[in-house]
């Protein structure tokens, strides 16, 4: 239901699924588990599932289908996809996906077994790997919060997440919990009052975009009071010297004018963090989503790593790695292809040779759909993925959609992206695949088995259906049963997936200070490198630094005058994952409409009450929302929420163009020079109400009735 982890028990009666509850014994959840996972049963049966493989009859995105067989529609896109690659080339076929599941590393491994470099998601330059880049850019490794030893942090700084509503890769809600019960102190960093903010000791509420600033004047505090750890910088970093050089200038007080913190909660945040051991970083997502995010992230990093708190018992920790490194077939690729890379050239830690998880750029392959530079694009392979939800500027990305030779989406729904596509795929949930996943994910403290116990319709889990390809395509890599990919990965664990099964997972024992046994990080220096000899190699700053947002009130006051509010986007939805989900009633019941959160004061200077439809408008376009008034925002400040579609909606476009709000945002420069990021959040807006009859009559069903009652008319039951 999402890529959380969470285990479960799955009970079978007379071989169906009848119930599912989480697993006491998983290391990760405890037996716990949030609104999603206890809809699993809801969404396995959901009548309105694609249940077999579909060709589009007609124009495209006429809402016209005839069914076909599972050998004929793999048959005509591996037909398709080699007269493609005949006649333009390998990278002419581009590859999309969605967030972590278990298949996204098959979507990587189809790419590179098909020779093409072009493979991207919404979130490869705005989400977790501008981290994980950062992490191994300094550590040689990625880290995570230490909630499985014995050992509590005794402080967690949450800094652009809120972990109490969202547990991404692995690095779950419940453990924070725990650890919070156990006594360990909060600092949060938000421009919300969260709901982890609201346990909070300490909750700085930012500006939203200015992240890096705030950083900086924390590490300006502990090492201008001197309250870093001298033994581990002495003895474990390279480029102290230069670091304290260069933050020396990122005073508090120089930091309380841009970010809105007051000079004083930053001192006092710098040594709380400091001063309490040990210390641990939960950073989210929200500190990608601006130009200058590699930079963020790595001042970021920095606060665990001057202060000591590097793979030490309760603090920032790396895994052992149990299992085999997944076969990713990168070797297939000639060294012509990677040049090829859409974006690589320019964005290097994105894309570039020697990029830890090489994707292409974006906007530079939707660019190639439409315009055919640098070269065409001319299929698009799409797993798990609502493109037109959850790309910004979806209205660029339907026009290079349109563009296609071949769309080709493998989902579970009809979505306003599949509904555009030559041919549809079912996929299968996850309680109909067999899987192998290690969490927290990068880390791979627990290796854990999913597999497959239901099957419907003729659905099909993604990779079997990659694989397939590969065969039918003739390619001489990546033709592999499923099993035996998995299988090899577990030889290190001296196990089958079979055997896994049994066990349901493995946690070996966490080791800490692995640095020491080893004698070195691993990195070139050996050492931390806060001031990077890999960036500067590559041409870039290799210390961290401040850049103001490219759109704010201070880089464009006309344009604030015009827009005076400060826009973020992607609050986390309980209920929901990104796009998913709004077709189960248990989950939309839960949450039945898009919420835009405004301060009270600014909504009765603006003429809104609780519950009004308004507009949201930047200088991109406008979407409407329902008005949610709270306390818990900053009056010049407000939030939409993302990923909205209206799956009861008459298709083909599923009411994709009202509450998007990727509507708002836009992908183009300037991009952060090293990931090839653009501007999500800390965007400029203006709110206003809806004109009557508008809006909120656009979200009701054709009978006038709320839209949680027009799921069961339009075909969703319970």
């Amino acid at each position: 239901m999402c890529h959380g982890g969470c285990g479960v028990l799955v009970y079978l009666e007379d071989g169906e699924i009848v119930r599912i509850e989480g697993d006491k014994e998983s290391p990760l959840n405890r037996g716990r588990m949030c609104a999603k996972g206890r809809a699993s049963l809801e969404h396995l049966n959901h009548p309105d599932r694609l249940r077999y493989p579909m060709k589009r009859a007609g124009e495209r995105g006429g809402g016209k289908w005839e069914r076909l067989s599972w050998d004929e529609a793999l048959d005509e896109i591996a037909g398709r996809l080699q007269n493609i690659r005949q006649e333009y080339s390998p990278e002419s076929i581009a590859l999309g996906q969605g967030t972590g599941r278990r298949h996204f590393n098959y979507v990587v491994r189809l790419a590179n077994a098909l020779g093409t470099p072009n493979w991207c998601e919404p979130g490869c330059a705005q989400c977790f790997i501008p981290r994980l880049n950062t992490s191994v850019i300094t550590f040689g490794e990625f880290f995570v919060c230490d909630y499985y030893g014995e050992v509590n942090p005794a402080c967690i700084l949450v800094w652009g997440h809120n972990p109490l509503t969202s547990g991404p890769d692995g690095e779950l809600q419940f453990p924070l919990r725990d650890s919070l019960k156990r006594g360990s102190r909060l600092i949060v960093v938000d421009p919300r009052r969260s709901e982890t903010a609201e346990k909070a000791e300490l909750w700085l509420q930012l500006r939203p975009g200015t992240d890096d600033a705030l950083a900086l004047a924390m590490l300006n505090v502990i090492i201008g009071d001197d309250l870093y750890d001298r033994e581990f910088v002495d003895n474990w970093t390279s480029g102290f010297e230069e670091l304290a050089e260069r933050v020396e200038a990122y005073t508090p007080a120089w930091a309380e004018e841009i970010t809105w913190v007051p000079a004083e909660k930053i001192r006092e945040a710098a040594r709380l963090f400091a001063t309490s051991r040990p210390a641990t970083l939960e950073w989210g997502v929200a500190v990608e989503h601006t130009p200058n995010c590699f930079q963020t992230c790595r001042a970021l990093a920095m606060l665990p790593a001057i202060t000591g708190n590097i793979d030490v018992p309760g603090g920032w920790v790396c895994g052992t790695r149990p299992i085999g490194f997944f076969p990713f077939l990168a070797e297939n690729l000639s060294n012509e292809a990677r040049d090829k890379r859409l974006g690589g050239d320019t964005y290097r830690i994105l894309g570039g040779n020697g990029a830890i998880m090489p994707a292409a750029h974006a906007p530079t392959v939707f660019r190639a759909m439409r315009t055919g530079e640098p070269y065409p694009v001319k299929a698009f392979l799409v797993f798990g993925n609502n493109t037109l939800s959850t790309y910004a500027n979806p209205r660029e990305v339907y026009a290079s959609l349109m563009n296609l030779d071949l769309l080709v989406v493998t989902d579970i729904y009809m979505t306003p992206t599949a509904e555009l596509a030559d041919l549809v795929l079912p996929a299968a949930t996850w309680l109909e695949a067999d899987g192998l996943q290690a969490f927290p994910i990068a880390a791979d403290l627990h290796v854990l088995a999913q597999q497959k116990l239901a099957s419907r319709w003729e659905c099909r889990q993604d990779e079997d259906i990659m694989i397939q390809l590969a065969q039918r395509m003739g390619l001489e890599v990546g033709t592999e049963p499923l099993r035996e990919v998995l299988d090899r990965q577990l030889e290190p664990l001296g196990l089958t997936f079979e055997e896994l099964k049994e066990k349901g997972h493995v946690s070996p024992p966490l080791r800490y200070g692995k640095y020491k046994e080893m004698g070195m990080f691993l990195t070139a220096s050996g050492k931390v490198e806060l001031c990077s000899q890999m960036l500067e190699r590559l041409g870039y700053d290799p210390l961290p630094y401040y850049e103001e947002p490219p759109e704010s009130p201070v880089s464009t006051p006309e344009l604030h005058e015009e827009y005076p509010l400060i826009l973020i986007t992607g609050a986390r939805i309980a209920h929901f994952f990104h796009s998913e989900h709004r077709q189960i009633p248990f989950l939309r019941r839960k949450h039945p409409e898009p919420l835009v959160e405004i301060h009270p004061e600014m909504a009765e200077h603006l003429g809104i009450v609780e519950g009004d439809w308004v507009y949201i408008e930047t200088r991109r376009g406008k979407i409407t929302q329902r008005a949610r008034l709270t306390d818990t925002i900053d009056p010049r400040v407000v939030s939409v929420e993302h990923g909205w579609w209206f799956p009861e909606e008459k298709g083909p476009e599923h009411g994709v163009w009202k509450s998007n709000a990727n509507l708002l945002t836009d992908n183009g420069p300037p991009y952060d020079p090293a990931m090839g990021t653009y501007q999500l959040r800390a965007l400029l807006c203006r709110v206003y109400p809806a004109e009557t009859g508008d809006a909120g009559g656009e979200h009701l069903s054709e009978t006038g009735t709320p839209i949680e009652s027009g799921l069961n008319k339009g075909g969703y039951h319970e």
